[in-house]
């Protein structure tokens, strides 16, 4: 039972880890179990310790807060850094190897560019042989 280290030392009440020790009133209590953190009307955050005396409830959340909150800001930060960096990846095709789309759109322009040619070249030796066959040459 923990009450019989009540008005003793919080270490002797934290030896056992059911015990929760309440500074400003020296008692010593069963841990509510069925509640996250202890009640004000049971011992107030600032003076409740449990597991260890040198940390009290208020400056566990307090801590518990700030550095969950600076993982989740690091966490954010490295997101964006990361769709940032493929953003600016794919803009820039040129630095790296290029994907099978550029590849395939550089060989449809090539054909393109060959076909048109012998289009081009096709119709000036139609046009020559009209000038011929009609003198004006």
């Amino acid at each position: 039972d923990c009450r019989q280290y009540t008005n003793r030392s919080c270490e002797e009440c934290l030896k056992n880890v059911t015990c929760l020790w309440c500074a400003s009133s020296r008692r010593c209590m069963e841990y509510p179990v069925q509640r996250i953190l202890p009640p004000a009307d049971l011992c107030e955050l600032r003076s409740a310790r449990w597991g260890v005396c040198w940390v009290n409830f208020e400056a566990l959340i307090i801590a518990m807060s700030v550095v969950g909150g600076t993982f989740l800001i690091m966490l954010g930060v490295c997101c964006c850094c990361c769709c940032c960096k493929k953003k600016t990846k794919k803009q820039v095709s040129g630095g790296s190897l290029p994907d099978k789309d550029d590849e395939r759109a550089a060989r449809e322009r090539e054909k393109r560019r060959v076909r048109q040619e012998e289009r081009r070249a096709e119709m000036k030796s139609r046009h020559d042989e009209i000038r011929r066959k009609y003198g004006t040459v």
